[in-house]
């Protein structure tokens, strides 16, 4: 949505180069243009993308009306509602998707995650029973492959079933990216060896997913240690039902997820994708402010991915959520 930074102009040309998507970016067209001419880029406005530019664009009405009788019984009045669409990309870009004029919408390269949260969430809704949104970015490894962590950004201390509806969400993302899923629940305790309230909530998530799930594969409570080295884990428990190496590490907390993930994405050498936005009704990215053009690409071409299988499954209705 922000298409005046000169990352996401960057990744639009590559984006179509590559024919990855028909963009749409969001911007003043004066800005884009003379930014456009300075890193030489040679896409055209009407022609490789389209623009909404939010002074002057003929939608505008329709826009604000729309996000008006969406937010009108949340203390957001018309006069409100005008001022918000004109100021906020990422609130044009979410109405643009709620309306089924763009199949997905990518944000966050400016501005705090928690504002561009709150926008989708509230305009374009949560799926179906689903009770909360969770982020899972991917770490791709050079040597272990993909290794998805969960929730990075969303849930600053989500509940035990928080944690298996999130668990459940990632591990469904990951089937339709062809990868199967092998979970590990962290923590500091290790398969019971320590009875804080943080081991209790995560050991418990773990019988709760057992139950909901029996097919998936996972284990835990267990040091991060443990669940990448089957060795490790061997030691503790040799009947262990997680084999391998786990792909999808579960954290107990946003704190522990989000230094993990920003740690090994440096010491490892890792190329990053995502965060992926879990749990919301239509297919909607929220990457962080250290976003490279290359990582704006990555996810475009999964939020194409991720369009197409919601076109298919079409679900009938959204759950909105006020985020205070």
């Amino acid at each position: 949505c922000e298409g005046e930074e000169d990352r996401v102009l960057q990744a639009v040309q590559t984006v179509v180069d590559e024919s990855l998507a028909k963009p749409i970016l969001v911007g003043r067209k004066n800005v884009i243009e003379t930014r456009m001419k300075r890193l030489r880029l040679r896409m055209e406005i009407g022609k490789d993308f389209e623009l909404v530019d939010p002074e002057g664009d003929s939608r505008y009405k329709d826009y604000w009306q729309t996000y008006h009788q969406i937010m009108q019984r949340q203390g957001v009045t018309a006069s409100y509602a005008k001022n918000s669409v004109r100021n906020s990309n990422t609130i044009i870009g979410a109405l643009m998707v709620h309306k089924g004029v763009a199949d997905s919408m990518i944000c966050g390269t400016v501005e705090p995650f928690k504002n561009h949260l709150k926008s989708i969430v509230r305009i374009i809704g949560l799926k179906p029973g689903v009770e909360t949104a969770a982020a899972m970015p991917c770490l791709l490894h050079p040597t272990r492959g993909p290794i998805f962590i969960c929730d990075t950004h969303v849930n600053p201390d989500p509940s035990i079933a928080q944690i298996s509806e999130m668990t459940l969400l990632a591990a469904e993302q990951m089937k339709r990216f062809g990868i199967t899923p092998k979970v590990a629940l962290l923590s500091h305790s290790n398969f019971g060896s320590s009875d804080t309230e943080s081991a209790i909530k995560m050991r418990s998530a773990y019988y709760d997913l057992k139950m909901r799930d029996p097919s998936l594969e996972i284990d835990g409570e267990m040091h991060a240690d443990a669940a990448l080295d089957e060795n490790i884990r061997g030691q503790f428990v040799p009947s262990s039902p997680l084999k391998g190496s786990a792909n999808l590490l579960v954290m107990p907390n946003v704190e522990s997820a989000n230094i993990t993930y920003n740690a090994i994405k440096v010491l490892a050498d890792c190329i990053t994708i995502g965060p992926l936005l879990l749990g919301v009704g239509q297919t909607a990215h929220i990457l962080t402010n250290a976003a490279t053009s290359r990582g704006i690409v990555n996810v475009t071409a999964l939020s194409t991915v991720g369009a197409q299988i919601f076109q298919s499954e079409n679900p009938a209705q959204f759950i909105r959520q006020d985020l205070e």
